[in-house]
């Protein structure tokens, strides 16, 4: 099936000119001619025509009169005009009478005109899509403004302490939320605490959703990520020339953020210099752009978060202490994943939901096994780090589940800390050497079988193993590999020989 072009009419009373115009255009455009405007409104009442270009001096009628008559009759169609003449009152008069697209003088150049005309389609096209959805919003507004209330309801919803806030009933996070929730209605600042990837922008985010500027912009901007002028024009704003590259004005996020919230991440990371600009800011309730000498009003709630000890860097003098009480008006501490692990299995899933609808794969769930794996290690980069690692399994999974062979070596067999807390238990228990190094040496031969796929040639080569011996290491020891069903609650015990 052969490609629909765009039709163009081309519209000169000399054929040589018409013919010239048609070799140029043709291999893109499916082009009509006409040689008076006569013939020229015949063809646009035949033909669905797009793009019209008229050449301005013709014997019966100008150009620009033609041009008028079609802007009348055909308004959505776009005009463009050519002349040998570079008239000014010719120009406005094409412009302001006949409104015209672009006026083109002679002698032309084929790729600019080739290059003119493509961009007039694409107007046209623009024009028709702008039509087409004011229609449509005219239509249905009461649907639109529906839709637009159950998007905004889903996004609270997402950062809800009560469904986007993941953790278990005995978590420690329980305690967090409820300060959270407490503190949300209440238009005070509030510095939040913890290392980094712990979810304080989450939080953040649940503080805004949760407040009565839930229906205001929630602002996010990382303080550590940009130098001081970079950082005072990203959150004040600018004026044109302010500096080199300035070629525009631009408002910042703190007058983006009028009447929500906005977030300043890793605030104990700036220097002294914009922690007073910051203050003024806060102190007075108005900015001013960076090149400009008016201030602006802004009404926005500050929510900062820092993965330093403030209070210590205010005593060493590298945070201002008047910044820092403007700041934590409420202060809220948010735990290290390794302190709720707990949470591990809840949060693994929601990190897969999300995985599985960005990636666009699907499985069934995480294995019993990889489970296990997962909360038994430390997390020392938190959930950022759990995101990682969910998201490594399924792009390498080719199972309907993920188990604990696709972890990671560290996660698979656990942190140092806790290697040396078993040695220390085994120290420490009662019980004959064989018993205690008989349990270390379990622990060392499943590891190994989960490392490799439970395949028992290269978990024996790896220890050093005859097959015969590995088996009879997996029957004193009662190693059996608990493969996953359908249906998560089956399981079903696989002694591999």
């Amino acid at each position: 099936m052969s490609e629909i072009l765009p039709s163009i009419l081309l519209v000169d009373d000399e054929i040589r000119v018409l013919e010239s115009l048609k070799r140029l255009l043709e291999d893109d455009f499916d082009v009509h001619i006409a040689t008076s405007p006569d013939e020229a409104m015949m063809v646009m009442t035949d033909e669905w025509i797009q793009v019209v270009i008229s050449d301005q001096r013709m014997p019966v009628m100008t150009g620009v009169e033609f041009l008028q008559e079609v802007r009348g009759r055909f308004p959505e169609v776009i005009r463009i005009i050519i002349s040998g003449y570079t008239d000014s009152e010719d120009i406005i008069t094409a412009i302001n009478e006949a409104g015209i697209h672009q006026y083109i003088t002679k002698p032309w150049d084929p790729n600019n005109l080739l290059l003119t005309v493509r961009n007039a389609v694409r107007l046209f096209e623009l024009h028709r899509e702008n039509q087409q959805l004011s229609t449509e919003l005219k239509m249905l507004p009461t649907s639109v403004e529906e839709g637009l209330q159950e998007i905004r309801q889903r996004l609270i919803n997402s950062y809800d302490v009560d469904y986007g806030i993941v953790r278990a009933p005995d978590s420690c996070m329980n305690q967090v939320c409820d300060v959270i929730r407490q503190v949300a209605t209440f238009d005070v600042s509030v510095l939040l605490m913890g290392a980094s990837g712990v979810g304080k922008e989450l939080s953040a985010r649940a503080l805004h959703y949760g407040s009565l500027r839930s229906d205001k912009p929630f602002i996010a901007e990382n303080c550590a990520a940009l130098p001081d002028e970079l950082l005072e024009s990203e959150l004040f704003g600018y004026k044109k020339g302010a500096f080199t590259g300035a070629n525009t004005s631009r408002i910042g996020l703190f007058e983006e953020a009028d009447g929500g919230t906005i977030f300043l991440d890793e605030i104990g990371d700036t220097t002294p210099a914009f922690q007073v600009k910051l203050l003024r800011v806060l102190q007075e309730g108005e900015i001013r752009p960076l090149g400009g000498n008016e201030r602006k009003k802004i009404n926005v709630r500050i929510i900062a978060a820092t993965n330093k000890d403030l209070e210590q860097e205010v005593r060493e003098g590298r945070f201002r202490e008047d910044l820092y009480y403007r700041l934590s008006t409420f202060k809220i501490m948010i735990p290290p994943l390794s302190e709720r692990l707990q949470d591990v299995p809840l949060l693994a899933q929601a990190v897969l939901t999300d995985a599985m609808r960005e990636l666009g794969k699907k499985v069934k769930g995480f294995s019993d096994e990889a489970l296990a794996c997962m909360q038994a290690y430390h997390w020392p980069g938190n959930v950022r780090e759990l995101q990682n690692e969910v998201k490594r399994m399924l792009v390498m999974s080719t199972g309907d589940y993920l188990g604990a062979e696709l972890l990671s070596p560290q996660v698979l067999r656990a942190a140092p800390q806790e290697d040396e807390a078993e040695l220390d238990w085994l120290m420490t228990q009662e019980g004959s050497l064989r018993e205690r190094l008989d349990s270390l040496e379990a622990k060392i031969v499943k590891e190994a079988l989960i490392r490799n796929r439970w395949n028992k040639s290269k978990t024996a080569k790896e220890l050093g193993l005859s097959r015969v011996g590995l088996r009879n290491k997996l029957e004193r020891y009662g190693l059996e590999k608990v493969e996953t069903l359908d249906s998560p609650d089956d399981t079903l015990q696989v002694v591999e020989s």
